[in-house]
Formats: structure tokens, C-alpha cells, sequence
């Protein structure tokens, strides 16, 4: 399993709106919920906070992405598509958006949301991380 060593943010401009990734190890639905609200207090006054993440857990790769507003598809979709593409697990994307006042369109939504995604990703450090049992009842995750 792939995943990141540390958090990182990245950001870009595009026609006047701002997105601002931030990628965030998480290992649980708990620490995805806590991280999100921490962002959405942080950047209380952005227009709207897509995401998607990818968990491991011992019955498999748990996922989800949201548009939070933005037309069906345009976010959060692109967003786990490029997590999933890199095989990262245990990792939470979150794009914020600061409207700019210029209408991008679905095609201009998916390609911002996607290059910021993806600019985060290329920047950050990954790892390989191991699933591994000990005594039969508890999960060790090692990451090197």
C-alpha cells in the first residue's frame, strides 16, 4: 500500500478562483470527519470544501468523494480518481474553492480540482505502508 509520510498543501489560481489541496493522512472515518471540520473552520469563508479519501482497513479499501455544491462529478470524482490511480490509501484530499466571480464550467471545474489534486500528490512524500497482524486480534501499521 501506497500512502503519505507527511501533510501537504498546494494551491492554485485559475480565472480569478482559488483552490487550495490539502492532503492529509488519515487511518480512520473518525480522523476524515475531524480533519474536515478543521478545515472547513480554517477556511470558514471558501465557497466550497470537495472531497475524497481512501482507507484501508482489514475488510478492504473504504472510499468516498464529495462536490460539496459543485455540479454532480466535477470534484470529488476526478479527486478519488487520482488517489485511486496512485494507490494511495490512508490518505483525505480536501479542495477548497474561493469563487473568483468567472463561471468555469463542468470541463474547467474537473481540470482544476484535478491539477491542484494532483499537484499535492506530485509534491508529497510517499511511502509504502504494511498491513500487519500480531496475534491474530490487533492491526500494526508500519510506515516506511
Amino acid at each position: 500500500m501506497k500512502t503519505i509520510n507527511e501533510n501537504i498543501t498546494e494551491q492554485i489560481v485559475e480565472k480569478k478562483s482559488k483552490f487550495i489541496c490539502d492532503l492529509i493522512y488519515v487511518n480512520s472515518m473518525e480522523e476524515v470527519e475531524e480533519n474536515l471540520q478543521k478545515i472547513r473552520k480554517k477556511y470558514y469563508d471558501a465557497k466550497h470544501h470537495c472531497f475524497a479519501f481512501r482507507i484501508q482497513n482489514k475488510n478492504g479499501i473504504v472510499e468516498k468523494s464529495s462536490d460539496d455544491g459543485e455540479p454532480s462529478g466535477t470534484a470529488g470524482a476526478p479527486m478519488l480518481n487520482l488517489l485511486s490511480k496512485n494507490e494511495l490509501v490512508n490518505c483525505l484530499a480536501v479542495v477548497t474553492r474561493y469563487f473568483g466571480g468567472i463561471l468555469l464550467g463542468t470541463g474547467g471545474l474537473v481540470r482544476a480540482y484535478s491539477e491542484v489534486t494532483k499537484k499535492a500528490i506530485e509534491g508529497a512524500n510517499i511511502v509504502e505502508e504494511y498491513l500487519r497482524t500480531r496475534n491474530e486480534s490487533r492491526n500494526i501499521i508500519s510506515r516506511f
